[in-house]
């Protein structure tokens, strides 16, 4: 049985998980992605997958440039610009600068301690403490990842190679489990 006490540190363990499995479905599916399926945008008002790329990392780095000090809101950031794509703007440049800003983060997240969970910071001079302001950058993560794993499954049509169980492989995976499952018992 787990110890109460140990549940901070089990939280901060889950939350690394967490983010590190959004990224990487993030990652699996642009890496799916021709340069033109990258920058292209169903629709007029849609965002591509370069502009997803974008956001979050200038989400990223807003938020956890100096995350127990100071707003997690720069005053330098231009939201707005994360939307924008010119034609100077490449695939190499953006996934470095997402690659970067992931790297904040989990650099972040490995240096906190279990007692940082309860201090206070600010979003926007909103008041939140660490526990909550790391679960709603996680769900937007969650929220960005599944619309990158989407726009990349649309574009790749039939040619997409799946991120998870195939359509159709249900029953086959969840017997292997179960018999992986019970071997180790």
């Amino acid at each position: 049985m787990n110890n109460m006490s140990d549940i901070p540190r089990q939280y901060l363990d889950e939350v690394f998980r967490g983010f590190r499995g959004h990224k990487r479905l993030a990652d699996d599916a642009i890496a799916q992605l021709t340069d033109e399926q990258f920058f292209a945008a169903p629709d007029p008002e849609d965002n591509s997958v370069a502009v997803i790329v974008k956001h979050v990392a200038g989400n990223l780095r807003s938020r956890f440039t100096d995350f127990l000090i100071s707003d997690g809101e720069k005053p330098d950031r231009d939201r707005d610009q994360e939307f924008a794509i010119t034609d100077e703007t490449s695939r190499a440049h953006l996934l470095a600068w997402w690659e970067q800003q992931w790297q904040l983060l989990f650099d972040t997240l490995n240096g906190l301690e279990p007692e940082d969970l309860e201090r206070t910071i600010t979003i926007r001079a909103q008041p939140h403490t660490v526990l909550q302001a790391l679960q709603r950058s996680l769900a937007h993560q969650a929220y960005h990842a599944g619309q990158i794993v989407w726009l990349s499954k649309h574009w790749k049509s039939a040619g997409w190679k799946t991120l998870s169980i195939p359509k159709g492989q249900s029953a086959q995976v969840n017997a292997k489990m179960i018999e992986k499952y019970k071997a180790q018992s």
